[in-house]
């Protein structure tokens, strides 16, 4: 005769069984971010490698098209999308809002925004910029390096007067005269120099944080097989496009419908994708700009930024 207890412990197990089965269960479809800042993304998107991967399993791939990493970290927050393209500055300071992801892949080591004025203006040093209508987009790593540049001359966010603008909307509004200068991003700040003759007044590469792949913590704990396979895919593409680059320009031109002289220059001069394991340099880079956003008042006093830089990073998948 079977006891009380392991009566109880029987319908314990029976009542969690469909629970874990649905937690276990594989989705039916898989969301991916592509970004014209995330030429592997394009690459992936036009070849379907994804598509070829999960086709046997019964799973669909979805692309979203993200313009900013404030864009990408706020479709994962929501749900929308199960990978996100981001800077890793900007995922660490959704991470601190309360964004539940972690970084898990790296796309490129770019330098991929400057700070932008067109060729007629008298602005041409950080401090030039005072008083001056900035064109931005919060939440990315062209406002996080515009925070950081003002910093490195005693400068703050209040001396300007920022226009909040995404990043195609900011190219357009700086070249029309609507504002003085714009925190850049590749390709429509490429698009800006080669067309329009706009001039990069500022640079520094190493303020660039890496381009990093993140995802969902919920999606990670329920799906780390998948996980694990769409970045064996991302590293398939990217060694690929280190060995073929003439094919992801192409992927690229077919994406943007940008000129070859645009995708060129940001892919030959300001791309680097020779790596995608997420790890010391990474950390190091992501930990500085927290240093630095704190100090500038971005991220609060309180924050314990090498805690959130350690919460964030994940790299254990590639």
């Amino acid at each position: 005769m079977l006891s009380r207890r392991h009566v109880l412990i029987g319908a314990a197990a029976v009542g969690l069984a469909p629970r874990i089965a649905r937690a276990a269960a594989k989705p039916s479809e898989i969301n991916i971010d592509w970004a014209t800042y995330n030429p592997v993304s394009m690459f992936l998107k036009d070849h379907g490698l994804m598509e070829k991967e999960f086709a046997p399993d019964g799973i669909s791939i979805r692309w979203v098209q993200t313009l900013g990493s404030n864009k990408a970290l706020e479709f994962l927050n929501a749900g929308s999308i199960d990978f996100g393209s981001s800077a890793g500055a900007a995922a660490l300071v959704s991470k601190i809002n309360g964004n539940p992801i972690k970084s898990i892949y790296v796309y490129s080591k770019p330098e991929w925004t400057a700070l932008v004025t067109r060729k007629d203006t008298n602005i041409y040093k950080i401090t030039d910029l005072r008083n001056k209508r900035v064109a931005v987009t919060r939440g990315t790593d062209p406002h996080i390096f515009l925070v950081r540049a003002l910093l490195s001359v005693g400068m703050t966010e209040r001396d300007i007067h920022e226009v909040l603008l995404q990043h195609p909307d900011g190219k357009t509004a700086l070249i029309r005269g609507d504002v003085d200068a714009w925190a850049g991003l590749d390709p429509m700040m490429a698009q800006a120099q080669i067309e329009d003759g706009a001039r990069l007044f500022y640079r520094n590469a190493d303020a660039n944080t890496y381009g990093i792949l993140s995802t969902r913590i919920e999606f990670l704990h329920d799906h780390l097989d998948l996980v694990k396979r769409v970045l064996a895919v991302y590293e398939t593409a990217r060694k690929y496009c280190l060995a073929h680059p003439q094919d992801m320009e192409a992927s690229f031109i077919a994406a943007t419908k940008l000129p070859k002289a645009v995708v060129e220059l940001q892919l030959n001069e300001r791309t680097d994708i020779t790596n995608g394991h997420i790890g010391a340099p990474q950390r190091e880079s992501i930990l500085q700009a927290g240093f630095a956003l704190q100090k500038a008042g971005v991220i609060p006093v309180d924050v314990d930024v090498t805690k959130a830089v350690d919460d964030l990073i994940d790299n254990r998948y590639v």
